[in-house]
């Protein structure tokens, strides 16, 4: 716990100088002499990164297929893209049209074992022989947000006929989905880096207000990788797309990536739930509410936004490190502080109310805005995206092509 603490705290004294392109200008020598040690280290990072993928390219470091659609819905940059309702709308869509449908996470600041137990694992081969963790089996929930992670748990709770599972190794957790869920599409939950798992297509998130941070990898910048690497990517989403012009970064996109095909989303508020109810409300409650923002996101600044334009008035804006899991105790100081500012409300985000302990005294309510992916441009481009795994609409060579390598990669399987 106090660990975790020590990390959010100093993300939270790092991020404000990284996070977007000029931040890093002006400060005191101590700080250009942390950016200038977190150059050198960027410089490192990036070799490695390059390396390992030069590696995957020639064959040095094998890729295994599976014999099933693998799609991996990702970024370049760390968090904030809006990774996880995409993820959510591919799922529905795919099981629409009649794919089985698997979301392989790897359960980002999930409950873990202890570091001697997991390194026992790894040394004598438990860690490859454990399943594993089923959050939902297509039918029933299994799991809760410490054991699984936030976002694998709100996609299990949004989709109950999706199979999602957890495991930093989603070759294995692929294996299992096809094995023992007859899936035959596996989504990669935040899957561009994970080259151990081949991809039949790639489907990468920028986020317009803030597409490449300041040009760095890390930790000098938010770049995973270089920007140039983007060329990967089959289909690019631009996101937070609403207000300003996107031309300047399609230019940019389409001179790193010619043959991508691009699109354009908001994330956009559909309703208004109770935090430990899960009642819905319509938007239109916000309209002339006191409220406490309360938020545990890589991007505040777009989720407040949005409480504004829907009418409310913000008393407060309390924020955390991303991924913050709430305690009981924060939960109840966090409700007598709004109660304290005389607030109707603590409006929040679905990320982090599944994060948030319940309080079964609660002086002031507490919501959170359900968001969904709407597209403003490029919906064309998205359903191309759709018929290319599903072979819908598809180069009926290319077609039989896919389908006698699946056949014969099942085989090997």
């Amino acid at each position: 716990m106090r660990s975790r603490k020590a990390l959010e705290a100093a993300e939270n004294r790092l991020l404000p100088i990284i996070q977007y392109a000029g931040d890093d200008e002006g400060h005191e020598w101590p700080v250009r002499l942390l950016l200038w040690v977190l150059k050198c280290l960027s410089y490192v990072y990036g070799f490695v990164v390059q390396a390992r993928l030069y590696l995957y390219e020639v064959g040095v470091i094998r890729r295994f297929p599976l014999g099933c659609q693998v799609i991996s819905v990702g970024n370049i940059t760390v968090g904030g893209t809006g990774k996880t309702p995409m993820v959510e709308k591919l799922a529905r869509e795919l099981s629409a049209e009649g794919r089985k449908v698997a979301i392989l996470s790897r359960g980002y600041r999930k409950k873990e074992k202890s570091s001697v137990q997991g390194f026992l694992d790894k040394i004598t081969g438990r860690a490859a022989r454990t399943p594993p963790r089923i959050v939902s089996d297509g039918k029933r929930l299994l799991l809760d947000s410490e054991m699984s992670g936030d976002e694998p748990y709100m996609l299990a709770t949004n989709l109950p006929d999706v199979v999602v599972l957890v495991d930093k190794n989603r070759v294995k957790s692929g294996r299992y989905a096809v094995r023992h869920f007859q899936c035959d599409t596996l989504l990669l939950d935040d899957g561009f880096q994970y080259q151990r798992l081949s991809h039949r297509l790639d489907l990468v998130l920028v986020d317009r207000t803030n597409p490449f941070s300041n040009g760095h990898v890390l930790p000098r910048g938010f770049l995973r990788e270089p920007v140039s690497n983007i060329a990967r990517a089959k289909f690019i989403c631009i996101t937070k797309a609403q207000n300003g012009s996107t031309q300047e970064l399609r230019d940019k996109i389409q001179e790193l990536n010619p043959d991508a095909g691009i699109m354009e989303c908001n994330h956009v508020p559909v309703t208004l739930s109770g935090a430990f109810s899960r009642n819905k409300y319509p938007l239109s409650k916000l309209q002339g509410m006191k409220v406490v923002a309360l938020s545990g996101i890589a991007s505040p600044q777009s989720f407040e936004n949005s409480l504004e334009k829907l009418g409310a008035e913000i008393l407060k804006r309390q924020r955390y490190a991303d991924h913050h899991r709430f305690s009981q105790q924060e939960v109840i100081d966090i409700v007598n502080q709004a109660r304290e500012l005389d607030a109707d409300a603590i409006i929040t985000t679905e990320k982090d109310a599944v994060r948030m302990t319940r309080i079964d005294r609660c002086a002031v309510p507490v919501y959170f805005l359900r968001i969904e992916v709407e597209f403003v441009n490029g919906r064309e481009e998205f359903q191309r995206c759709i018929n290319q795994i599903t072979f819908s609409n598809a180069d009926p060579l290319g077609n039989k092509k896919e389908r006698r390598a699946a056949a014969m990669y099942a085989r090997i399987k």
